[in-house]
């Protein structure tokens, strides 16, 4: 019988080799750490970014587009049209302490009237000694573009006081009903940007706006302001002086460098000159499409480098803890085991043998006790796993219902601010009105009030409708009925994108077997994307199609655009396979609204038409028609109030 084994001495070389490995441990440990803190750091502070960043330029976007209505409410004034109209005639004193009176009102810089030749013949600030009147502006393309029929936007330096600015103008017209019809003068607002600019100093962070040529026109930091991102020529520095909209700033380089550019988008830069020069940044962009600006943020990175030092400490520390702790334990194990060396000689053999034998026993025992337990939990599993199946799908249903209703929001969000702007401009008018006891006019700006609060409360009701949970019981629906509401909610997108709506049914309605709410969806996901396929199409056509058989009713739904791809048609209906571009959409509406027919013992199909242009079909099984325990017509339409 052998005895056990002495303790294991580490060798003189052995010795050695730890005695280097140990340092180069603690660095590579250290540098590891430091590395990950880094990059959590950078991601926390990226995600920082995102949201001020979004914030900011929401912020910028509302603080503009609120004074969008105002020259167009200006334009169509009598006093602003009898004025051209007589121009040389009248006296301008009037007109200009309106416009004063409308620029403290709407907390605006300047408005100012420009006749059919660019000369400002009325203006807001008449009484200072830079007044715009006399003053001609055909060089601005304000100007230009609101000559020309169109609602002008323009930013830059006001040539007389040489503040930023951004400008909105609007057409007036005297008569626009003949073919050749022109403006007879422009009516213009300046909006100053320095209010803004001030809000951005609170936060932690440099905030930028550049334009389409990279000219920072707008910085939380004053030096960066009126500075080039990028160093320009000197044949791109006079073509820009030369549009007079910087006037005579020189547009030096911000002295801006990327040393870093990372995956998720974002830059590391450096400031080479300048007020900030030395300084470190996390660099984010966000493009402002409606005004074609891009928003810049630039994070400080002193929060990443102290991660990083504080990350490589606190792990060669505790490096430094494991080592000593394991040396510790191998001394202590060695002289234990020196100690038991003499009693474990004598049982060894017994010992081994016996704890064999229970480890046996023990081991079979385990192993089916453990097969016992596996297959129970199995059996539960799968029940839990059916149930939640099914919950997960009725709040998939609903999960894709409420996207669509995202996507609705830009449009109803449109259709809102029409009316609040309206709103404004009455309730303004009926002020006015009573403090020159003018009753008979102040009770109609209130009821133009009322009637657009009730325009107002359609549209909300609209939403709430269609963001209710169906109660799953089969009825008969018309699909008319569907089909119309499906419109109601993609009312202010046709419109908005000139779809011509092409109903093709006869005038008996239609009445298929199915759930009312769940229908609706399928229809409503099945016009957004018809009309998401036709953003790019110069006339868009939506067809909507009902076929009434003996026993089945054919509902279509077909757009204009460019069609679904071949290989794709078989895939259509998949979860999760998508033709949208990343960002788009999770590829589920389809596959959702194919579950919901086939639930309602429906089918439907895709095709593509001859030319261009996708069809989706429903088919259903058909309903005589509602009955005492069905909905009515009236009933089904009072239902989407």
């Amino acid at each position: 019988m052998k005895g056990p084994h002495r303790p294991p001495r580490i060798s003189v070389r052995l010795r050695r080799l730890l005695l280097l490995l140990l340092p180069l441990g603690l660095v590579v440990v250290m540098w590891q750490a430091a590395q990950m803190a880094r990059e959590q750091a950078l991601q926390t502070l990226m995600r920082e970014a995102e949201n001020e960043l979004r914030l900011s330029a929401a912020s910028l976007e509302g603080h503009l587009t609120r004074h969008d209505y105002l020259p167009q409410l200006l334009a169509s004034r009598e006093m602003v049209r009898r004025f051209l109209l007589n121009q040389g005639q009248q006296d301008p004193m009037p007109l200009n302490l309106l416009l004063d009176q409308f620029r403290a009102t709407a907390d605006v810089s300047d408005v100012y009237l420009l006749d059919a030749n660019a000369n400002t013949v009325a203006a807001s600030n008449w009484h200072r000694p830079d007044t715009f009147i006399g003053q001609n502006y055909a060089f601005r393309s304000y100007y230009q573009d609101a000559i020309e029929g169109k609602r002008g936007r323009f930013y830059g330096l006001g040539v007389q006081s040489l503040e930023r600015g951004y400008y909105f103008s609007a057409p007036v017209w005297l008569d626009d009903t003949a073919p050749d019809a022109r403006p007879s003068g422009v009516m213009v607002i300046k909006v100053l940007l320095d209010a803004i600019e001030e809000s951005w100093a609170e936060q932690d962070a440099e905030l930028m706006v550049t334009d389409e040529d990279d000219i920072i026109f707008m910085a939380s930091h004053p030096a960066l302001r009126m500075a080039a991102l990028h160093p320009l020529s000197e044949e791109e520095r006079q073509a820009l002086l030369a549009t007079r909209r910087y006037a005579d700033e020189p547009l030096s380089p911000s002295g801006i460098e990327v040393f870093v550019q990372r995956d998720d988008g974002s830059q590391l830069v450096r400031f080479t000159r300048g007020a900030l020069d030395g300084s470190r940044y996390l660099g984010l962009a966000r493009h402002m499409e409606a005004f074609g600006w891009d928003m810049h943020i630039l994070k400080p990175l002193d929060s990443v480098y102290s991660a990083q030092w504080f990350s490589a400490l606190l792990a060669g520390g505790l490096y430094g803890v494991v080592t000593l702790g394991g040396g510790i334990g191998w001394q202590r194990l060695r002289l234990r085991r020196e100690r038991e060396l003499f009693a474990e000689r004598e049982r060894q053999t017994l010992a081994r043998a016996r704890d064999e034998l229970e480890r046996n026993v023990e081991h079979r025992t385990r192993d089916l006790l453990e097969t016992n337990r596996l297959l129970s939990d199995e059996i539960e599993e799968r029940r839990r796993a059916e149930e939640n199946l099914r919950l997960t799908q009725d709040e998939l249903v609903q999960a894709a219902k409420l996207a669509v209703l995202g996507q609705l929001a830009a449009g109803i969000n449109h259709e809102l601010n029409q009316p609040l702007a309206a709103i404004r401009a009455y309730a303004e008018n009926a002020r006015a009105f009573l403090e020159r006891q003018r009753l008979e006019a102040v009770d109609a700006n209130l009821a133009q009030v009322v009637e657009l609060t009730e325009r107002m409360a359609e549209i909300s009701a609209q939403l709430r409708q269609f963001s209710r949970k169906s109660d799953s019981s089969l009825t008969a629906v018309s699909v008319q009925a569907c089909f119309d509401y499906a419109l109601r909610l993609y009312q202010a997108r046709l419109r908005s994108s000139n779809v011509q709506v092409v109903r093709r049914w006869g005038e008996e309605e239609a009445w298929v077997h199915a759930d009312l709410v769940r229908l609706e969806q399928v229809l409503v996901n099945l016009i957004g994307n018809a009309l998401q396929a036709m953003a790019d199409s110069p006339e868009p056509v939506l067809i909507l199609g009902v076929d009434s058989g003996e026993r089945q009713v054919r509902i279509s739904v077909t757009d204009t655009g460019p069609g679904i791809p071949e290989p794709h048609l078989s895939r259509i209906f998949e979860p999760f396979f998508t033709t949208k571009s990343p960002g788009s959409g999770l590829g589920l509406g389809l596959s959702i609204s194919s579950r919901i027919i086939a639930d309602l013992g429906g089918r439907i199909e895709a095709t593509n038409q001859p030319g261009a242009g996708a069809r989706f079909t429903i088919t259903l099984p058909r309903d005589e028609g509602p009955d005492s325990q069905r909905l009515t017509p009236n009933e089904e339409q009072r239902s989407h109030a």
